[in-house]
């Protein structure tokens, strides 16, 4: 080993002190990389002698360097050994911890000793290894961070852990300022240590084996669910399919009816009609015989033919007969009546499914409701003097100096108070953040008289006030306490189908809190408004 440290250091360039890179030999024998012989002689008053920078022999010429080819073998055989004969050396390159006890170059370290305090190449730890010397030094990974395992007051290993402070210590430490304190070896403490490991370990295990249970049930419901809605959307589409396939039946039925009582009517017209073009021409016949006897002469003649006529049976000029056209087809307008009040009967049903469905609506947690996020800004048509709104009307803030707001029917002069432009029915959900004394976050009808009332002072408009003192809610005048704390954040649900108000205090972490909730039947949109006092205000959350 020594004999190849040796022979390494015999072939260093004593220039730069490295091993030769492009080896040159010049003619008294020493050896040198040829960048570095050049750069030594370009650098050098040399005044027409150049001398060799290890003995000083002189040349009266600067020599002609070529490289030495056996030297260059001889230095990638070197290499090509060294690499051999350290293992994980080419790994440690890109990075890791430098022998502390090599020079020159410095190689990659392959164990730290935890007695030394330093850590070894792997030719520098075989000492470790083959020496009686070492054989109670502890040998353990590389690692970087060898000054933190040293006691930065006594420069000693840390060994003993303080469990009254809960640092690490050396074995000065124990007898100075942590004398009489409950302390512990390094190794008994990580004992213990791994023994809370172990159970913090299966509390995960049995959390995770108890989440991926719930994830699987959750799976089968969002299959089930699934299953439901695509077999509740075949039943839907076979109903309607049937409902389309009755309806064409009767179209054709009806069709057919009146085709038939059509041609039926036809049918006794034209007999009519035949009959009374019969009876008109035996009429016109026996008008030009009475005609003919009237205008003869002959009273003979007349008397002998006049019986005859006489005793003709009489035409009956007014015949009954039953043929009603206006009335021929009443049967399609009752049967047409009947199929409609049926399908207004059918609709009413499918009305009602909806409202079942949008009554079943009843969110428990902050994600269902955000489901049905809406988005609102704020009308400035309808905003107090007192009162700006920014970022994009979905922030309004009380202000000393009243503005030079253009009138407008709906905008409020007596109270600061502000509507959103949106109506909402249906099923909605939003959030407001509010800052200050008082706010007041509410719900009314748009043809509601508010600018004579506050809000929550009429049957019209649903209010919750909200202070720093606490939370109420009003409506017709009725005040309800409320006895739960308010955040910064409140969400309102809105059922307006159902009849359903609800409104809810959020956390920081998103954990909702019911503060009040209202069952009633709404008649028209609801129109979000806002109240802000002095040196408040509000800001709408939109997502």
């Amino acid at each position: 080993m020594a004999g190849r440290l040796e022979a390494a250091d015999s072939l260093s360039c004593s220039i730069c002190l490295e091993e030769l890179k492009k080896p040159v030999t010049l003619h008294c024998g020493h050896s040198f990389c040829m960048d570095c012989v050049n750069h030594f002689w370009d650098l050098g008053d040399q005044k027409g002698v150049y001398r060799c920078p290890q003995c000083r022999h002189s040349f009266t010429s600067r020599p002609v360097l070529n490289k030495n080819t056996v030297l260059a073998d001889l230095m990638g055989k070197m290499a090509e050994a060294e690499r051999d004969t350290s293992p994980g050396q080419d790994e440690a390159a890109a990075g890791g911890v430098d022998c502390d006890f090599c020079t020159g170059k410095k190689l990659k370290a392959v164990k730290s000793c935890l007695v030394c305090l330093a850590s070894y190449c792997a030719t520098h730890v075989q000492p470790h290894y083959e020496s009686a010397a070492f054989k109670r030094h502890k040998l353990v990974e590389v690692t970087a961070s060898m000054q933190e395992m040293i006691c930065s007051k006594h420069d000693k290993l840390l060994e003993v852990f303080c469990r009254t402070d809960g640092e690490c210590i050396c074995m000065l430490c124990v007898m100075d300022e942590h004398k009489g304190h409950d302390t512990v070896s390094a190794a008994a403490e990580r004992k213990q240590k791994q023994k809370q490991f172990g159970q913090k370990k299966q509390r995960y295990h049995q959390g995770v084996q108890e989440m991926e249970k719930q994830l699987q049930q959750l799976r089968q419901k969002i299959k089930a669910l699934q299953s439901s809605k695509d077999a509740a959307l075949d039943q839907n589409e076979k109903a309607y399919a049937e409902i389309v396939l009755m309806a064409e039946k009767r179209r054709s039925a009806v069709r057919e009816q009146i085709t038939h009582q059509n041609r039926a009517a036809l049918s006794q017209a034209e007999e009519l009609i035949d009959r009374f073009e019969k009876e008109i021409r035996d009429m016109k016949k026996r008008e030009d015989e009475l005609k003919q006897l009237s205008s003869t002469e002959d009273n003979i003649y007349f008397l002998q033919h006049c019986k005859q006529i006489l005793d003709l049976t009489e035409l009956d000029l007014t015949p009954n007969f039953n043929f009603k056209p206006h009335t021929a087809f009443d049967f399609v307008t009752k049967t047409l009546s009947g199929m409609r009040d049926k399908m207004e009967n059918m609709a009413m049903s499918i009305g009602e499914i909806s409202e079942i469905f949008e009554a079943d609506m009843d969110p428990k947690s902050r994600q269902e409701m955000s489901a049905y996020y809406t988005s609102l800004h704020l009308d400035p048509n309808t905003a107090f003097e007192n009162l700006l709104l920014s970022e994009r009307n979905t922030k309004v803030t009380w202000i000393k100096k009243p503005q030079q707001c253009p009138y407008h029917p709906e905008r409020f002069s007596k109270y600061d108070q502000v509507l959103c432009s949106e109506g909402l029915s249906g099923v909605c959900y939003w959030e407001v953040e509010w800052k200050g004394p008082r706010v007041e976050v509410a719900l009314c009808y748009k043809g509601a008289k508010l600018d004579e009332s506050c809000f929550g002072y009429s049957d019209e408009s649903w209010c919750i006030s909200l202070s720093n003192s606490g939370c109420t809610f009003w409506h017709s005048e009725i005040k309800t306490k409320i006895p739960a704390p308010c955040s910064s954040t409140v969400g309102i649900f809105l059922n307006h189908t159902a009849g359903s108000l609800s409104f809810y205090s959020v956390s920081d972490s998103g954990e909702t809190m019911l503060l009040h909730k209202i069952q009633t039947t709404f008649s028209q949109p609801l129109y979000p408004g806002f109240m802000v006092s002095r040196g408040a205000s509000i800001k709408i959350i939109n997502h």
